[in-house]
């Protein structure tokens, strides 16, 4: 079974999911990154592939992506500096990139080298879903990756019930129409956040986009699986310019 079906399987909820950009702040932070983040008890890793024009991010997660290319990361950097990574590392681990330089990079060698390094899944937020479905699917399936998909509140039924029957690892809730970034409050996103459970979807649901306290993480713990930080970890990061100093103000701030 793969890692993240394991994870789902053995924690029904409170799971905490957490993403970083490779090659920040320094470029060979990865590893030390993902042990830190491990040894802090964090579930899940999203390790974001750096590219120019990431559209679905704010501009926290943007200047970390332009600060890992100047760093000098890329696909291939990144890989190299995973090669290892399955010997301390057990906790799953997804690469969140966009299509541009993964289809440049090669579709199924990018597929490979996941299942090489131990890579477990894939979020890709500008694939459109018919695609995934006609020309990737079997693809990752292939080498045994989860591909997982966002939603928003504005997202139809229909696609919602798509995505479910086409993926089986968990279903990327994005807390609002808007890019990634630090929210307060979800008391608006209640009905949202009800409506998408009483559809009773095979796969679990991690909410993200907005999440930097312990009310904004509580609350989308009551109404999903659990949470997924990204701004919140990268400005800590930034703050400290240090890993184990960005975790600790990370999870400092989930308590506040």
């Amino acid at each position: 079974m793969n890692r993240i079906n394991q994870l789902f399987e053995q924690k029904k909820e409170n799971i905490l999911s957490v993403y970083f950009t490779a090659g920040f702040p320094k470029l060979e932070d990865t590893l030390p990154t993902l042990k830190c983040l491990q040894a802090n008890g964090v579930d899940l890793v999203e390790i974001g592939v750096p590219f120019s024009d990431p559209l679905a991010d704010g501009i926290v997660i943007q200047n970390s992506s332009q600060q890992a290319l100047r760093n000098g990361m890329s696909i291939r950097k990144l890989f190299d500096q995973l090669t290892s990574v399955r010997a301390d590392i057990h906790i799953p681990l997804i690469m969140m990139g966009y299509l541009n330089p993964i289809m440049q990079f090669g579709f199924e060698t990018f597929c490979a080298e996941c299942a090489r390094v131990g890579v477990d899944g894939m979020i890709i937020p500008d694939l459109p879903m018919v695609d995934y479905i006609n020309q990737y699917k079997a693809i990752a399936e292939r080498y045994g990756l989860e591909f997982i998909f966002l939603i928003t509140p504005e997202t139809s039924e229909e696609r919602i019930r798509e995505i479910d029957s086409h993926t089986n690892g968990f279903i990327y809730m994005v807390s609002s129409a808007a890019v990634t970034g630090t929210q307060n409050s979800f008391d608006t996103k209640v009905d949202y956040f009800n409506r998408i459970n009483s559809m009773n979807l095979k796969n679990p649901r991690l909410i993200g986009f907005g999440i930097s306290n312990k009310s904004t993480r509580d609350m989308v713990n009551r109404y999903s699986s659990g949470a997924i930080i990204g701004s919140a970890f990268i400005k800590a990061l930034e703050e400290t310019q240090d890993v184990e100093k960005g975790v600790k103000l990370l999870l400092d701030k989930l308590e506040e």
